[in-house]
């Protein structure tokens, strides 16, 4: 090529540029006239009115001999100036003709334009002081006088166009070779291509020129300014390509005005493939910059090819950077880049995601210390260059992006990658423009000791075939020159595999050498390279989650790369390049896609397993279960070395995943071989031996992750409060897992919690902040789920004291313990943290109560109309009620009719109980004894009719009458024996000595009244026998019931004095209008957190909603593990009913035919609920309109699911549903049976990374619904921590219950208070 090119050069330039006449003189006579000549024609051109002094053809032809001549004379003086001056004016004749312009070129221009093109470029031939800023600085005016001429010309023909860029080709090709300055090079090279591009618009170069302009540029592809002027018109046609390709649907493939400008407005539609095609292809194979002998020497001079050899790699990945930018801008990808930074693009490098500018426009670096510019460095380029002394014709000023050269490894950029375009084209179509660069690039040098052949050129212009033998050695010194380009094109790679649809087929061919570049890229010894390995882990995140064929042979591969990375802490090989944070962020989403494949899969063999820890024997077998304990392993080790928060969060998520899919797994009888022992570092079990059969088990797991979050939480973790809120949820999950482990390890999960609880409080007060109250709320929340999930811990009494203590300190904000003797609660001054972690500590008191059965929750509230019999809440079933307040919290609703099965009439009392915690029924009765040893049929003992005593009947013996009986007195006397005093020690000395008058006025005093008593029973008493009294039917047990639990004293009744405070007990006037009806608003507020959830099924190629909730009409529209999805969710539940705790008798009868619809709110709803949470599932379908329900309760938070069928529905999904507050996550169903998640919502939140689902993630179908259903009950969570507006449960049923007292209290006095307990209600 090059040699075909110095042909067409000597051709139409003889080599030398055009020979003056004045040539064959002697230099002395030649400068001479040219001086005389040029300098009256310069004159003449300042002043419009002038004519030009030159009126003939011959004139003007000797002029112009006079003229060429003078352009290669010295520039010691004046006179290269003003010929340049004369012909920069003269060249205007094909723009705007005036006077000052010979009338002979005004009348054929296009002639004259071509000879004086001609004469031009002897110009830029090679001089000794081309160096000289008067040369750059005319070659400035000629280069802008050319743009002027082309940009504005509308007469030009056809040979002009021709001459002009053949003008342009040489020039270049001249400068280039000679070394000009960069700036002058690069400024040539912009209005070469900007000509041509103005060419393609108004006449296209013909196919001859399109080669001759291949084979120059090819020949120079070895010089910066030519890869980077070429990446600038490659880009901006691109962006003109893809919308005119794809429409304005299409992300707009954003670069710089002055690059987009580069493109005429008038290009016609039909060229502009036909463009981008032959310019992208101009530079022939980019590959070939990486064999320096190909393209590194040029006849010049071998100091020249020096040079350009050392810049070669950096030009080499400024060429694979500005492929990467294309493909990505093909595939849909597009980033707004903040404002340009020329200073700093030498230590830019591998973009991921890229840009969605032109290249070699730096992209933003996140977390990568960039070193500020040397004070000796040149300034950037980025400026409009201005020649020195430019016609007024050309005048304009030209627009010229460039930087300097690479000299050091640029670091791999790894800022958030957007989704891809679902309009992008196929994978096949892509490769098929870009393939065989980027597979070349990327296996680049893959061979040690390979055999390669180099063209070399010769100065002489001959050509000889070397074969070079490399080492093993110099190929490792060789391939990490070339690293940074390598790593690009694979990246790119691993890009545009990982943007497979769903439906779509890749070629075999393609496959395997993807899979090369990986198996080879991924290396981990020594010769492997680990800017390479970087590059491909940071853009292979999602690669095991596109059903690629084949792409699971690659797991061992991958985990040793993840190994290498996860495993070192200091990560010294890749600090230099790349971001340690960032790379290891890559690794984990990378660890998170292959941790459910070894149990996906079980003990199915494969014959080829790729490990990338090998040189040679890299090829082996065996099962996919034999790669779990390196997964596992590579999880807790990264658990142990991380630092970084966001790496931290995603890492807590996995563990929760891989626990519970054991655990469910496990549960579902499935046995787990292990082929291999595996040993594993002391580190990353804490000391525990285990070999590969026990380390599957699901016990084992649950107890290292336990250990090792609960060490953390309370230690390394605690200042970091994202960390910490991450980690009490997987804690609170982990309780939800069944496994069968000692009750000692969860105890220990509460003690670390209650550290953790005291920890934070005791903060000094500057510390404190919402942020921090929230993690102790948090911290509360996740001490509940372990208490009602294993209730069997507060039988033992270190931990209920444990407990109490937090709750304790969460109240007051002290501890008992902590002082040198107990108070009551009563005396103690309450001081909490705050109102927030005071609240949270009694939901944990009444939490601790009822799963300790102290109080237990006995299937909820039965309303008042349940009781009596009627159906709704009506004012005549309150006023069967007496109402009253306790403690100004609990409301007592009593009826006092009997309500059990017995038929004796007993006390008996039914209870309502409304307090913050919920509603609970209670039933009481009085008996004499025990209801367990009461016979079911006995009645009240009433006596038989007998007839009158007879005085003689019977013997007579004197009985010494007692109290208690004999067998009092011989059993031991206890201390409650001594509860009650007797009567003679309760009395005072004073009032003793009162009450003992003397002995003989005592007794006369008895004879008296027995004598006056005998003679009334004589006179006026008829002798009758003594009978019991019937028994009792009305017994007033409010006032039993109240009296028993001291409530009816006067301390109780009485005022505290505090004003709009009420008292101990307070009475309810329920005849009050509305009471009923608040009554009926408290019972709907929820004791628990109740959130809902929306579901969606979307199918393949559905864009409108109409189409989405269409779906769920029939079984037939939607896939059959959609269906177990929904019932892997909760269970059904008809509207209007609240599930109370008990088995729902609804199944999956009440599915029918529907695809899911049935569950849309309007008959039925999926539930979810435990002791804390109320969860519902909703189904929308067309009938459920914009979604707008009356649910059973109220909605405190919102949440969507969508199951997508295709790939691309996260794009879609994610335009239809625009509310920024609510959160969506994709599921999106794999082949393999695997589900991958995607996760769209609000991520400003400084709690925003909700776990255990993370973007990114592959889960099993085993775990599917508990972790979407944990992942939403988490986000509604943080939802709340945020919100102002969310307070808990209990304390919205107490403001509501301080609501009904202020209302509907009784404000009498204390005896009518009294008396109203002996009246009916």
């Amino acid at each position: 090529w090059y040699l075909s090119w110095t042909g067409l050069v000597q051709s139409y330039f003889d080599g030398r540029g055009q020979v003056s006449v004045l040539s064959c003189l002697p230099p002395s006579v030649g400068r001479d006239v040219a001086v005389a000549v040029v300098k009256p024609l310069r004159a003449g051109l300042g002043n419009p009115d002038t004519r030009s002094l030159l009126r003939t053809d011959r004139q003007v032809k000797w002029t112009m001999e006079v003229l060429c001549y003078g352009l290669t004379l010295p520039l010691d003086g004046d006179t290269v100036k003003l010929c340049v001056d004369v012909y920069t004016d003269w060249l205007m004749a094909l723009v705007s003709p005036k006077e000052s312009i010979p009338p002979p070129i005004s009348r054929d221009p296009n002639m004259y334009t071509q000879k004086i093109l001609r004469h031009l470029y002897s110009l830029f031939l090679s001089r000794s002081d081309q160096a000289s800023p008067v040369y750059t600085s005319l070659c400035q005016q000629v280069l802008c006088a050319v743009q002027s001429l082309a940009r504005d010309s509308a007469v030009m023909s056809r040979d002009t166009w021709e001459t002009l860029l053949n003008f342009l080709l040489c020039i270049n090709q001249t400068m280039l070779a000679a070394g000009v300055p960069e700036q002058l090079s690069h400024l040539s090279m912009a209005v070469l291509f900007e000509v041509w591009l103005l060419s393609c618009s108004r006449c296209f170069p013909s196919r001859s020129l399109w080669q001759k302009g291949r084979q120059m540029l090819s020949s120079c592809r070895h010089q910066g300014a030519v890869v980077e002027q070429w990446s600038r018109v490659i880009a901006a046609l691109t962006s003109r390509l893809l919308l005119l390709t794809f429409g304005p649907s299409f992300p707009h493939f954003k670069v710089h005005d002055e690059d987009a400008a580069l493109i005429p407005k008038d290009l016609d539609e039909p060229r502009v493939p036909h463009t981008w095609f032959r310019f992208l292809h101009l530079l022939g194979n980019l590959v070939d910059l990486s064999r320096p002998l190909v393209v590194g020497l040029t006849p010049s001079s071998h100091e020249e090819a020096s040079r350009a050899d050392s810049q070669l790699p950096s030009i080499f990945f400024r060429a694979m950077r500005g492929v990467s930018t294309l493909v990505d801008a093909f595939l849909g990808v597009t980033v707004i880049d903040k404002e340009p930074t020329e200073e700093l693009l030498p230590n830019t490098g591998i973009s991921r995601p890229r840009s969605g500018s032109a290249p070699p426009i730096p992209m933003n670096i996140l977390s990568v210390p960039i070193a500020p510019p040397s004070a000796t460095s040149p300034p950037p380029h980025n400026k409009r260059l201005k020649p020195g002394n430019v016609s007024k014709a050309a005048s304009k000023p030209l627009a010229v992006r460039h930087s300097r050269p690479v000299t050091s490894q640029p670091p791999l950029c790894s800022s958030p990658r957007p989704s891809p375009s679902p309009l992008r084209c196929k994978l096949d179509s892509l490769l098929h423009l870009f393939g065989d660069w980027l597979f070349d690039a990327a296996l680049f040098n893959r061979d040690s000791g390979e055999t390669c052949q180099y063209l070399l050129i010769t100065h002489t212009g001959h050509s000889t075939i070397h074969t070079v033998h490399t080492s093993h050695s110099d190929v490792i010194v060789t391939s990490s020159r070339w690293a940074a380009g390598r790593a690009e094109a694979c990246g790119t790679l691993c890009r545009v595999f990982a943007c497979k649809k769903t439906a779509e087929d890749v070629l075999s061919v393609y496959l395997s050498r993807f899979y090369l570049v990986l198996i080879q890229g991924l290396r981990v010894t020594e010769e492997g390279c680990p800017l390479v390995l970087a590059s491909i882990l940071l853009n292979s995140t999602c690669l095991f989650c596109c059903d690629l064929k084949g792409v699971n042979l690659l797991l061992p591969s991958f985990i040793s790369a993840v190994e290498k990375v996860l495993l070192d802490r200091e990560l010294v090989r890749f600090k230099s390049f790349v971001s340690p944070v960032d790379l290891r962020r890559a690794s984990i989403l990378v660890l998170l896609t292959m941790l459910p494949i070894p149990l996906q899969f079980g003990t199915v063999r494969s014959e080829l397993l790729f490990d990338g820890r090998f040189n040679r024997d890299d090829v082996t077998g065996g099962s996919f279960l034999s790669l779990k304990a390196r997964l596992i392993g590579v999880l807790i080790g990264a658990l142990q070395t991380e630092t970084d928060t966001s790496n931290t969060q995603i890492i807590l998520a996995a563990a929760l995943n891989v626990v519970q899919d054991s655990a469910l797994l496990k549960a579902a009888g499935e046995t787990l071989q292990v082929s291999a022992f595996i040993s594993f570092p002391a580190r990353w079990s804490q000391g525990t031996q285990m070999d590969s059969w026990t380390w599957y088990a699901a016990g084992i797991l649950w107890v290292q992750f336990v250990r090792l979050l609960t060490q953390r939480l309370t230690a390394q973790w605690r200042n970091d409060s994202a960390v910490c809120l991450s980690a009490l949820e997987v804690l609170g999950g982990l309780a939800k897992v069944e496994v069968s482990v000692e009750e000692s390890e969860r105890m220990r999960v509460v003690t670390s919690v209650c550290c953790y609880i005291v920890f934070q409080c005791s903060r000094p007060p500057p510390l404190h902040s919402r942020d921090l109250h929230s993690i102790i709320v948090a911290a509360f929340h996740c001490l509940n789920v372990w208490l009602t999930h294993h209730p069997a811990m507060l039988d033992h009494q270190e931990c209920l004291l444990e407990v109490l203590e937090i709750v304790e300190l969460g109240i007051s904000g002290t501890k008992s313990r902590q002082e040198e003797e107990a108070r009551c609660k009563e005396q103690k001054e309450l001081n909490p943290v705050s109102l927030r972690v005071k609240e949270a500590a009694e939901a944990t008191l009444t939490c601790v109560m009822q799963v300790s059965r102290a109080f237990p929750f006995l299937g909820g509230l039965l309303v008042e109309d349940a009781l009596i019999g009627r159906s709704t809440l009506s004012d005549h079933c309150v006023k069967k009620f007496r109402y009253f307040v306790v403690d100004r919290s609990v409301i007592l609703a009593m009826l006092e009719q009997p309500q059990g099965p017995e038929q004796a009439p007993c006390p008996s009392l039914t209870v309502l109980i409304r307090g913050p915690s919920g509603g609970h029924t209670w039933t009481l009765q009085l008996h004499l004894q025990p209801r367990e040893g009461r016979n079911e049929s006995q009645q009240t003992l009433i006596p038989e009719q007998r007839s009158a005593a007879q005085e003689d009947a019977g013997i007579r013996c004197d009985v010494e009458h007692q109290l208690f009986p004999e067998s009092v007195d011989r059993d031991a006397s206890v201390k409650a024996d001594l509860s009650i005093p007797t009567l003679h020690e309760s009395l005072t000395e004073e009032v003793n000595a009162r009450s003992n008058p003397k002995p003989g006025l005592v007794c006369s005093r008895i004879n008296q009244d027995c004598s006056f008593y005998l003679l009334f029973l004589h006179l006026f008493v008829a002798p009758v026998t003594c009978r019991p009294p019937p028994p009792s039917t009305d017994f007033q047990t409010a006032r039993l019931f109240l009296s028993h639990l001291g409530l009816l004293t006067p301390e109780a009744l009485k005022s505290p004095g505090t004003s709009g405070v009420p008292a101990q007990l307070v009475s309810l006037d329920s005849s009050l209008p509305g009471f009923s009806e608040d009554l009926g608003h408290l019972d709907q507020l929820a004791s628990r957190n109740c959130d809902s959830a929306f579901i969606f099924y979307m199918g393949a190629g559905q864009r409108t909603a109409a189409e989405i909730l269409r779906n769920v009409e029939s079984c037939c529209s939607v896939q059959s593990h959609f269906l177990d999805f929904l019932w892997s969710l909760g269970r059904p539940a008809a509207v209007g009913r609240r599930q109370c705790g008990g088995s729902n008798t609804l199944g999956q009868s009440v599915l029918g035919d529907s695809g899911g619809g049935v569950f849309n709110g309007e008959r039925f709803v999926l539930m979810y609920t435990d002791a804390l949470t109320e969860m519902t599932f909703l189904v929308p379908s067309p009938s459920h309109g914009e979604c707008e329900l009356t649910l059973c309760s109220p909605v405190e938070d919102t949440k969507s699911f969508c199951f997508e069928s295709s790939s691309v529905g996260f794009d879609v999904f994610s335009s239809i549903v625009s509310v920024s507050n609510v959160q969506v996550i994709f599921i999106h169903p794999l082949k393999t049976g695997l589900y991958r998640i995607r996760f769209h919502g609000n991520t400003t939140s400084k709690f925003s990374s909700v776990v255990p689902l993370v973007d990114g993630s592959v889960v099993s179908k085993r775990s599917l619904g508990f972790l979407v259903r944990e992942t939403a009950i988490n986000c509604c969570q943080r939802r709340r921590l945020e919100s102002d507006s969310a307070p808990p449960p209990h304390v919205r049923r107490k403001q509501m219950i301080n609501n009904i007292i202020q209302r509907y209290r009784r404000r009498g006095s204390e005896p009518a208070f009294y008396a109203a307990l002996f009246k009916d209600p």
